[in-house]
């Protein structure tokens, strides 16, 4: 049985062709977009800021800056593709520092809510019988002190989407109603 997710139904909507050679073929890309690269490296800074704050450890910005300048360090290589003319690695890392320190900043002291899970897996069925099964992994599920469970998904692209565009995005609300699933008290 087929299990689907977001990015899977969004490259077979893009391209079938790409989604053939990605999920059936099983046909991997050597190399990876910068923005992607970069992404995944905040993505991981953020997870060990809440993950540690769950062991009531709060990290500092600067060790926060160090892990990230690390691991872009130890994972940077010929792999990782530059398109946009007049771009470099420099402006890319520094990027990321700057979204790291941004978030921290607006953030602190990280009390507005109590992390339930970071990368969290939810997987339900889209049907009754359970023939189609989706999947996706929440950068990080929250309940706010009124009950609210809140489903955080982390970009580090460099405008932020208008309220429509978010309201009607597919990914949100599949991860919605795997949230509503695991935790039936949020509905």
């Amino acid at each position: 049985m087929p299990v689907y997710s977001h990015s899977r139904l969004e490259t077979f909507e893009n391209c079938p062709l790409k989604y053939k050679f990605r999920y059936i073929d099983g046909i991997k890309k050597a190399e990876q977009g910068v923005e992607a690269f970069l992404g995944a490296l905040v993505h991981e800074v953020l997870r060990k800021l809440y993950d540690d704050l769950q062991l009531e450890k709060l990290n500092t910005l600067d060790e926060l800056l160090e892990l990230f300048a690390a691991n872009w360090k130890k994972a940077w290589g010929p792999h990782v593709r530059i398109v946009r003319a007049g771009m470099t690695e420099q402006n890319y890392f520094d990027s990321g520092k700057k979204c790291i320190r941004n978030f921290y900043e607006s953030n602190k002291p990280f009390r507005q809510s109590q992390t339930l899970g970071t990368e969290v897996h939810l997987a339900f069925p889209l049907d009754g019988e359970g023939k189609y099964q989706l999947q996706g992994y929440v950068d990080r599920i929250a309940r706010r002190d009124d009950g609210t469970i809140e489903i955080h998904d982390y970009k580090t692209s460099r405008t932020l989407p208008p309220q429509q565009k978010t309201d009607a995005d597919r990914q949100l609300a599949l991860y919605q109603i795997g949230v509503e699933r695991q935790w039936p008290e949020s509905r």
